[in-house]
């Protein structure tokens, strides 16, 4: 079978449908002919219409071809910075995909190579313009937590707002993403998920530091449609060194401060079916008062283990609700037996003291019970529950990927338990 420039026997007619931009190996150099035949007779390019249209550059880019006497056996697609688009080509010759985004307010030129049934090949380069986003697309970040003085188990987080999934694209966020802190520590981002990341030392923050966070990122570019935008930095302080060690076994609370042992109060914690959970968790607040119903947890309200109290002097350290507080209920076992839901539970006036001696950020740490190690992300600050590889290994610009949930996922009823 022959070709002409005008004369198309058994043809493939090709459709470039702006559907998911793209593009594969180059084309130049067809190695099945020198001289290939002009394929315009075969090619339908469904772009922008008319003598100035413009292409949306939300939209990619699809190659096909419905005769089954022909193939595909070629796409490029390239704007005038000389930045490819790229793209993925079926086995059959079928179709051609995109598989990278357009750029904006840029100038495509693409070429389309094709083969018929008896390998003679035709080919039509096309060009297009894409328009200007019809937004302006920023990604900012909002550091925490908020200006203050804090304990030396804080971490500091950035939450952006929009996700970022991209490994290369992640890489220029947390590069322009500083921490500096004086003394100077070790430390590094660990990216939770597509809009979350913490970051953290190897070890706890020294006492008395100041750390700053802040933001290169403003005009930065991240990817063909998104900039980075303006971020406000963040300076907090940390106080002394403040560490709470309940040792569920004994039912001992220990608190030292800066090493030194200051107190140890006898304390109850989670029975069975209720453990409290093993692990570093971090101060997420401190409430005078809480109400706390067993129905917040799951439990049926009128059983044997539902509950409905007022609790005073209440350390936060879960968002699900565990708590370091006053339980006069229980005073008769605490120091000998763990009979709470979950929660670490004393008497009201050692309750008063540990809630007036300790502040958001500091340690609280449980050894020695039946319970699951407190979760890294989700439900508070388990982050030092991860050693310092695996910390690491959430950074874009060290290796791996995200470990657990959003921030997001914690906006929700958040129950509590006693």
């Amino acid at each position: 079978m022959s070709h002409t420039p005008h004369t198309v026997a058994g043809c493939t007619l090709l459709a470039i449908a702006l559907a998911a931009g793209v593009t594969s190996c180059g084309s130049d150099g067809n190695p099945l002919s020198a001289d290939p035949y002009d394929a315009a007779d075969q090619i339908a390019f469904n772009g922008p219409a008319g003598k100035g249209g413009k292409a949306d550059p939300d939209k990619p880019l699809e190659v096909t071809t419905d005769d089954s006497d022909g193939r595909i056996t070629d796409v490029t697609a390239k704007d005038a910075a000389g930045r490819y688009v790229a793209g993925e080509l079926s086995a059959d010759g079928t179709r051609w995909h995109s598989t990278s985004p357009l750029a904006a307010n840029a100038r495509y030129t693409v070429r389309v190579s094709t083969e018929d049934e008896d390998g003679a090949p035709g080919r039509k380069v096309l060009t297009f313009h894409t328009s200007k986003p019809t937004t302006k697309k920023h990604l900012t970040v909002e550091f925490g937590p908020k200006a203050g003085t804090y304990g030396v188990g804080q971490p500091i987080t950035a939450e952006l707002n929009r996700p970022v999934q991209d490994r290369n694209q992640r890489a220029i966020v947390e590069r322009a993403l500083k921490v500096d802190s004086t003394p100077a520590v070790e430390g590094t981002w660990h990216w939770v998920d597509d809009k979350e990341l913490h970051y953290r030392p190897k070890e706890y923050w020294p006492t008395h530091a100041t750390i700053r966070a802040r933001s290169n990122l403003e005009g930065v570019k991240i990817s063909d449609r998104i900039w980075g935008g303006k971020v406000k930095p963040l300076k907090i302080t940390t106080g002394d060194q403040v560490i709470a060690v309940t040792d569920a076994a004994s039912h001992q609370l220990t608190l030292y401060r800066n090493g030194e042992e200051v107190r140890s109060i006898p304390v109850t914690t989670g029975k069975p079916g209720f453990e409290t959970r093993n692990g570093v968790k971090v101060v997420l607040a401190k409430e005078y008062f809480v109400r706390m119903r067993g129905t917040s947890i799951g439990i049926a309200e009128g059983s044997a283990d539902s509950y409905d109290l007022p609790v005073y002097y209440a350390t936060r350290v879960t968002w699900s609700g565990e708590y370091v507080h006053a339980a006069p209920w229980s005073v008769g076992s605490q120091g000998y037996a763990n009979v709470s839901h979950g929660c670490t539970g004393m008497s009201t006036a050692n309750a008063e003291w540990f809630f007036d001696n300790v502040r958001e950020g500091d340690i609280v740490k449980v050894i020695n019970s039946y319970g699951n190690t407190m979760e890294p992300f989700g439900n508070g600050f388990g982050d030092w529950n991860l050693t310092w590889k695996n910390w690491r290994s959430g950074s874009a610009l060290v290796g791996g990927t995200p470990d657990g949930p959003s921030l997001s996922e914690r906006a929700r009823l958040r129950p509590q338990t006693v």
